[in-house]
Order: C-alpha cells, then structure tokens, then sequence
C-alpha cells in the first residue's frame, strides 16, 4: 500500500474515544504475526478510559492522526503532553534539574509513548505503507510542531525499535541506549531443552530455585481468556498494589483499568497465580504479543522463597515455549534476570530538544552516556548462565 504524504492531513485527537478503532489499528498493527498489543487502541483507550492516563495525572492526550487523500488513517502516533517524568522508564530527570537551575522550565514536554509500559515496539504507527519513510518524518514535523504549540521544552520517543530508532536518528533527533533483558527462544521444546544449555552449577541453581519456590502446598495456574474473571483481576490487583505501594509510592493504575483490560482484551492477557491453601496468594501479569511475552506486573500477601522468580521469569518461559513466542520481554530493570536466562538487549530512544544550548549539552552527555552503555552491555553478557557452544543436546547427566 502506497500513500501520498503531500496530499496528507495531520489532526490532533484528544481522546482515543476520537478514534475509530478499526483504522487505528489498520496503521499499528498491519502484521497480525507481529502483533504488538500495546500500541491497539483498545489497550491505549482502557488507559484513558480507566482515568489512570489523563490530564488529572499528568498525561494530557494529544494523538496525532496522518489522514490520506481519501480521508482515511495513513500514519498515526501516539502523544501526551507530560508535566512530570513519572511512569517513562528513561530517566531525565537530570536533565529536569538542569533547565530549573537555568531558570526555565523543562514542564511541559512532549512525550511519544505507551505509557506506563517500557515495551520496545513501534511508535510512529505507519502500517505496511512503501512510504513507511516519509511518513515517520512527517509525524516527526507534527510532533515538532506539537512541541512548539505547546512551547514545551522538548519531544521524546521512548521505546523504539531499531528500524524507526535509526530513520529517527537520520532526521537529527538524539539517541539514547539503555537495556532490558529478554529471554530468547532458540528452538527449545522444553523446560529441560533450555536447562541444557546452561553451566551445570547455573543449571542447579534453577532446579533448586523451582523447587523451593512451589514448596508448603503452592500450586500455579496459568489464566487466560474466557478463564479470567472480575475474582481473579481482584486477586491480582491486591498483589499489584502491595507492589506498587512499595516500589513507587502510588501505584500508576487503578483497579477500572483491569477491568477495561480484561473486557476488552482478554485473549492477550495472562495471568500466572500461585495459590496456598485454597486462597491466591501472588501473581504476575504478563501481555502475549505475535511474537513475545511481556511480563508487566508482580505482587504478593505472603512471601515465599524464590516465588517471584518462578511466577515472573521461570513460568514465562514455560508459557512461551508453549504457545511457540519467540521470547519474553520481562520489563526494566534487575540484573538478577540474567542469572535467569534473561540476556542483556539494548533499547532505544529519541530526543528533540527546543533550547539549541541545551540540545548541545544533552547531546554531549548522550554520547559519554553511550560508552558506559556498550561498556555495561558486555559486562552483563558475561553474567549470563549458558555454556560456551551449548545445544539443546547437550549431556545433562551431571544433574
């Protein structure tokens, strides 16, 4: 499909309740192979919808829309102007301290997203158009030019994968590295396919870490679907509170949100529950892609042994394994991940800064905040647990 970016119009919906759905996830989600559930317009709108993303919490929408000559969808991104760096997962508030010392404001600023999510994916929403090129550069005109109706400091595009990381970067924005880690599928049928490719010591580790994770009666339940019910989502929600009470103070989503979540996309959603004595006592949320499971939320009311790390990386992989992913994507942050199986993948994002004095400084600090990154990078991959050469044949009778 080829689309004429000179006879297109750029409008900027309020709402995702502004959009039709249909043609919005014509341009997000052409590929159903490639699925990515985070940029769909049901998964944006239970955001909106739910409250947890608005103007009142600090994400005012502001999606742009790229319409052909006929009037349909070519292009689209989605947009917030921000007046915090909460719920981003690519930190500048660095960069916020500098502009106040200065005496400007760095709030608002333009931030190109799925909020509250650090999933890589696609942010210029531009379907399988021959003018994928063209149209990525005219929504980055639009988002400048949002940018500067706004007068805010800056534009980010946070989360982009490669290929749009690198038109990005060609058109003069700033690029920024950071990591994730990922489990890989090589080809593994089974748990014990996976195991072999591991050091022997690595590979005891994780036995013994299962094993005690589901000690005292713990049973696990995989649910997804018809499955999930209005229970399980309060079940969960307690968890994902506790967590969030814990770890950022006040939690990004509310209890609607699931709820939303759970009507509108049930099929992509599990839920992996760990139960005790006839009562949940824990859970991890993930989101099943095309390609990928994304782990997104963990919590707990009782503490256990190694139960995060089966309920969020160890029953992933299963999970993976039998639905055929390509990988799990287990969200920001912990290094305890590679240890796991979880290997070190860069992730990218870009920057459009107004001040030309201070798109200088940051593009300085950009480029010795890359050395340390590739620095970091190799430094983890050698943390990783597998053999050197290792097969899913290799001799396990050391266990």
């Amino acid at each position: 499909m080829s689309t004429s970016v000179k006879e297109a119009k750029v409008t900027v919906a309020g709402a995702m309740s502004e959009i039709d759905a249909a043609q919005w996830d014509g341009v997000a989600n052409p590929d159903p192979a490639t699925y990515d559930p985070f940029v769909s317009h049901a998964f944006l709108m239970a955001l909106e919808d739910s409250g947890s993303i608005c103007a009142d919490t600090g994400w005012l929408p502001q999606h742009l829309l790229l319409h052909g000559a006929n009037g349909g969808l070519a292009a689209a991104m989605p947009c917030y102007i921000k007046s915090h760096s909460m719920g981003e997962f690519v930190f500048d508030h660095s960069w916020a301290e500098a502009y106040e010392r200065a005496g400007q404001d760095y709030y608002p600023k333009v931030l190109s997203a799925v909020p509250v999510s650090p999933v890589p994916g696609r942010r210029f929403l531009v379907g399988s158009s021959a003018n994928a090129d063209e149209l990525q550069q005219t929504l980055t005109a639009a988002a400048i030019e949002l940018t500067r109706r706004y007068q805010a400091s800056s534009l980010h595009v946070t989360f982009l994968n490669d290929e749009q990381t690198g038109r990005a970067s060609a058109q003069g924005l700033l690029k920024r590295t950071a990591h994730q880690y990922h489990w890989s599928n090589n080809g593994y049928a089974t748990w014990d396919d996976f195991l072999a490719t591991l050091a022997s010591r690595k590979r005891k580790n994780l036995k013994r870490e299962r094993r005690d994770a589901l000690a005292g009666g713990i049973t696990v339940e995989w649910l997804t679907g018809n499955d999930l019910t209005e229970a399980h989502w309060d079940a969960f929600f307690a968890f994902y509170m506790d967590t969030g009470n814990r770890k950022w103070g006040s939690p990004y989503l509310n209890r609607k949100f699931f709820s939303l979540l759970g009507a509108a996309m049930a099929k992509d959603c599990l839920l992996v529950m760990a139960k005790r004595e006839g009562r949940y006592i824990a859970g991890a949320m993930n989101v099943i892609g095309g390609e990928a499971l994304y782990g997104r939320y963990w919590g707990c009311i009782e503490q256990h042994p190694f139960l995060h790390f089966e309920l969020c990386y160890y029953q992933a992989i299963d999970f993976a394994m039998s639905r055929g992913l390509k990988r799990v994507e287990a969200g920001a942050g912990g290094e305890h991940k590679l240890v796991r199986g979880y290997e070190p993948m860069a992730t990218h994002s870009v920057h459009w800064i107004a001040d030309p004095r201070f798109r200088r400084a940051i593009a300085d600090f950009l480029v010795r905040e890359q050395s340390y990154v590739e620095r970091q990078g190799e430094a983890m991959a050698e943390m990783t647990p597998f053999k050197k050469g290792a097969s899913v044949d290799a001799d396990k009778s050391e266990d």
